[in-house]
């Protein structure tokens, strides 16, 4: 079906398209799977950044030029994570306005230079301001690429599809843990020379990885809402015509087709206004599932690093072992229960996730606490608490990109990320630091606690007012905001 326009003076086209029903009725394929890797792969380079800054921390403390403190090195992981919050509302803003393909480069460079330079870092300063910027390009990436994925993806696995790819995350931090146990390890060599080459490896990754989106066309579902209908509808033809050489039979698409007002931009009182008025309750519920992952993670596994080496005495070289197995557990969540999400469905898969995390750490915050676990067990509890919270996590993602219109997708996924993140991420890792500088087992259980009760809560937010939008193609589980009746 071509796009059929109708005339409508000074305010735009009304466009009538089946553009989404015919990304929706593609089977999965060989397009679908080259999207996930190329667009996916920031999800990696994050695990590898935030696990190798949590690996190396140790030596970031011994380094003969750097000398960190424990309180420096939550700083730093917190400059990462302000980065990323700034990153992500800027670039986020400017993904819906100049459109998805334009800013996924553009963030990829700017990630890749600044980790690359961070390997050059020569005091605290230096330091932290390469990590901020490390951390404003994955954040804009995060804006970039879950819009990109959610409106190419098709609505009968988009659940699965997202939490395995932001579950991807942990691939990353299993690079990062088995990088740092080579690279940190003094017969190997010199740890001051280690933990710099490792920030190394995400540049190079990201250089390969440059290329790999080189082939990845525009968003159709943008590009149609945007004054582009013609480019839209050659985009979805192209997409079509690569299924049928492949000997696909291509259903009829299902469903009315969408009627549109062209537009070029929406202004930021509209979004705004759609975001805080029209869908505030949506709002929340986003708002609560970023704040209470991003706490519930950034605090515990940014300082993980540092309970394993002041609390159970395990040495530098060797804090990688002990990674390697959380960050499987982690991956496993999202693996093994994400189609659940897709057929039992997104409100009781996310609220129960997020309240099993958060009763299972106070459980295990409270023998760490009694001195009643070792570090095996320890990790062990970690791995059994995560393979949870990953899935819940990843689920917060999935949310605040599939439940606001379209015009607005990547600035909402920014202002939710950035939001949640501000909340409950860039205070995690100072809190947590302070408190292990503490020395008591005590103070930290108390940290816990507030990552668990921020987790229920979060729950209980969804369970009440959580969007049922599995299954669903973007456009019915919310309207556009150009939609014309």
């Amino acid at each position: 079906m071509d796009l059929h326009y109708k005339p409508a003076g000074t305010q735009g086209a009304i466009v009538e398209t089946d553009i989404p029903a015919r990304l929706d009725r593609l089977p999965w394929g060989r397009f679908h799977t080259l999207v996930v890797v190329a667009l996916g792969i920031t999800w990696i380079l994050d695990g590898l950044e935030v696990t190798l800054t949590g690996a190396i921390s140790g030596a970031l403390k011994a380094s003969p030029v750097l000398h960190f403190t424990n309180t420096e090195v939550g700083f730093a992981s917190s400059c990462y994570l302000a980065g990323a919050v700034l990153g992500a509302v800027f670039f986020g803003w400017l993904t819906d306005r100049l459109g998805r393909r334009k800013l996924f480069f553009i963030t990829l460079a700017i990630y890749l230079t600044a980790t690359a330079a961070t390997a050059i870092s020569w005091d605290i300063a230096s330091f932290a301001f390469f990590r901020f910027m490390t951390g404003a390009g994955i954040g804009g990436e995060y804006t970039a690429i879950n819009s990109t994925i959610q409106e190419l993806t098709p609505a009968r696995v988009r659940g699965f599809t997202d939490l395995v790819i932001n579950g991807s995350f942990w691939i990353g931090a299993a690079m990062g843990a088995a990088g740092s146990i080579v690279l940190l390890d003094p017969s190997v060599m010199d740890p001051e020379y280690g933990w710099r080459l490792a920030f190394l490896i995400g540049a190079l990754l990201a250089f390969i990885i440059l290329f790999m989106r080189m082939w990845i066309p525009e968003s159709p579902r943008w590009l149609m809402t945007h004054g582009q209908g013609e480019r839209a509808q050659a985009v979805i033809a192209e997409i079509e015509d690569g299924f049928r050489a492949r000997g696909h039979v291509l259903p009829a698409p299902q469903g009315r087709p969408v009627r549109l007002r062209e537009r070029h931009h929406t202004p930021l009182r509209e979004v705004a206004a759609t975001l805080f008025g029209v869908h505030r309750q949506r709002a929340l519920v986003g708002l609560s599932l970023m704040a209470a992952q991003a706490f519930f993670y950034n605090a515990i596994f940014l300082t993980y690093a540092l309970v394993l080496t002041d609390f159970f005495g395990i040495s530098v070289d060797a804090v990688g072992w002990y990674l390697l197995p959380f960050a499987a557990g982690n991956f496993l969540g999202p693996l093994l229960l994400g189609r659940l999400f897709d057929t039992i469905g997104r409100k009781p898969m996310i609220a129960s996730t997020y309240a099993l995390s958060g009763i299972l750490l106070a459980v295990s915050g409270y023998l760490f606490m009694q001195g009643l676990l070792s570090a095996q067990m320890q990790t062990v509890a970690w791995m059994v608490i995560f393979f949870f919270a990953s899935a819940a996590a990843s689920a917060a993602y999935l949310t605040v990109s599939e439940t606001f219109p379209l015009e607005i997708r990547a600035l909402a996924i920014a202002c939710f990320y950035a939001l949640g993140t501000a909340i409950g991420g860039i205070a995690g890792p100072l809190l947590f630091g302070a408190l292990i500088d503490t020395g008591s087992r005590t103070s930290i259980f108390a940290g816990y606690l507030l990552g668990s009760a921020l987790m229920i809560a979060a729950a209980l937010i969804e369970a009440w007012w959580g969007i049922a939008a599995e299954r669903r193609s973007l456009e019915t589980v919310a309207r556009p905001l150009a939609f014309v009746e």
